[in-house]
């Protein structure tokens, strides 16, 4: 009996270590994949996953509305595949979605297969450098006529979304200079730098060089800058010192946040803030907020897209016309459907049809240019401040302030508590 007992053992122990030893890993399977066509990965998809629950998680709710088109492109394959997806695509709210992942990979129960999340710093720190998320570039994306890869390909970008600054034109200032909106006396709207920390990156920015030297120039052509103005950018030499801040004009770009954190007046969400601006009682307001909100505005008596001027789009405005962040996409490092989240990434940035969700709306941007609808002719002449320049024309000419999460990791960990401190103290 031991003998028979002792066989058995043997053979069940044999079986586990070749069920092992056939099984991919993840980082085995997005090595194969990256090599691989949209159709390839499709049935790769199809094999796997056909009958099985897929989850994923992401800061973007339109996720949900891309599996059930996706599903009909793989059954355009195989009628006969079915993915259960209900409920499947979910999103935490309050920046939990760090913590949920986390909790997910390092759990024993895996459940989620990828993820479509924003927060460069955050990513860089608590999921890439701990390897909590894999980075996956499809071929087709490498492949593909027109693709804007610096600073979208690791990690994989979905969009790039913009918020700019706008104004109500209904009084009698003018903001022709990215300085007008820090001068004395103004409040612009924006969400609180700690509530959306996408907005707390977009500072962290300011004091790259690129944007930095972008401030300086502002600075220097800005018609409303006094003796007061020239104090705060000295004094700022000594913050950037002890900050661990380095660069030519790093005190330019430090000094335009100081007045920021000083005067912004702080909001829960983008679409009170455009709401308000776009009223005809916000005479003089300003704000900085995502721009695609302009679509929903209801014109009204006393509420019309045409009250608000988006700064940037004057031909005489000088400096930054707001901040650019991205949501990326990847897969957890314990994928349970590891192919199909292949397939759907790439199908979700190399189609039209897979961006559909995202591209119908201006103010967001898909790296590879098949997948843009055109966003330039939204309002026609009645309402130009919603005809889209376009993700060239924002970077290159409206000089957004672009998320970089490598350099966003390296300066949080001192300019996290001094911006605090700065709203802390208004």
């Amino acid at each position: 009996m031991k003998k028979v007992l002792s066989l058995i053992l043997a053979m069940v122990m044999c079986m586990a270590m070749v069920t092992f030893a056939c099984a991919e890993t993840v980082e085995e399977v997005i090595e194969q994949a990256q090599n691989m066509s949209l159709e390839e990965l499709f049935k790769k998809a199809i094999e796997e996953s056909n009958g099985k629950r897929f989850d994923a998680v992401g800061n973007s709710s339109r996720g949900k509305s891309v599996l059930p088109i996706f599903v009909e492109a793989l059954q355009a394959i195989d009628p006969s595949y079915t993915l259960d997806f209900d409920g499947g695509w979910q999103q935490p709210k309050e920046n939990k979605i760090f913590d949920q992942l986390t909790e997910d990979v390092n759990g024993a129960n895996h459940v989620m297969s990828m993820t479509l999340i924003q927060d460069g710093n955050q990513i860089k720190s608590k999921m890439l450098d701990t390897g909590l998320l894999l980075n996956f570039v499809p071929k087709d994306w490498k492949e593909a006529e027109n693709v804007a890869k610096e600073g979208n390909e690791n990690p994989l970008a979905l969009q790039t979304l913009n918020k700019v600054f706008m104004f109500n034109n209904l009084g009698t200032k003018t903001y022709k200079n990215m300085w007008d909106f820090v001068r004395e006396g103004e409040a612009p709207l924006f969400m609180g730098v700690n509530s959306e920390l996408v907005g707390k990156n977009f500072l962290y920015m300011m004091t790259n060089e690129k944007y930095a030297t972008i401030a300086k120039e502002a600075y220097e052509a800005w018609d409303g800058k006094n003796s007061e103005d020239d104090d705060l950018i000295e004094s700022m030499k000594a913050d950037a010192e002890d900050l661990g801040l380095t660069g030519a004009n790093v005190e330019y770009g430090l000094a335009w946040v100081y007045l920021w954190c000083e005067k912004y007046n702080e909001q829960t969400d983008d679409g009170p803030i455009c709401n308000t601006l776009v009223s005809t009682s916000a005479k003089d307001q300003t704000g900085l907020l995502v721009y695609s909100k302009l679509r929903s505005v209801e014109e009204t008596a006393d509420s019309s897209v045409n009250n608000i001027t988006v700064a940037a789009y004057q031909d005489d405005y000088v400096g930054i016309g707001g901040y650019a962040y991205k949501h990326y996409l990847m897969l957890t490092k314990t994928s349970p459907l590891p192919w199909t989240s292949c397939a759907l990434i790439a199908y979700m940035t190399t189609t039209k049809e897979g961006f559909a969700a995202w591209g119908k709306d201006m103010g967001g941007y898909a790296p590879v240019a098949a997948c843009m609808q055109d966003h330039s002719n939204d309002g026609g002449d009645q309402f130009p401040a919603k005809n889209d320049r376009g993700y060239d024309w924002w970077i290159n000419t409206g000089k957004l302030v672009v998320e970089d999460p490598a350099y966003c990791a390296s300066v949080s960990g001192t300019m996290s508590d001094w911006i605090d401190g700065i709203v802390a103290g208004k």
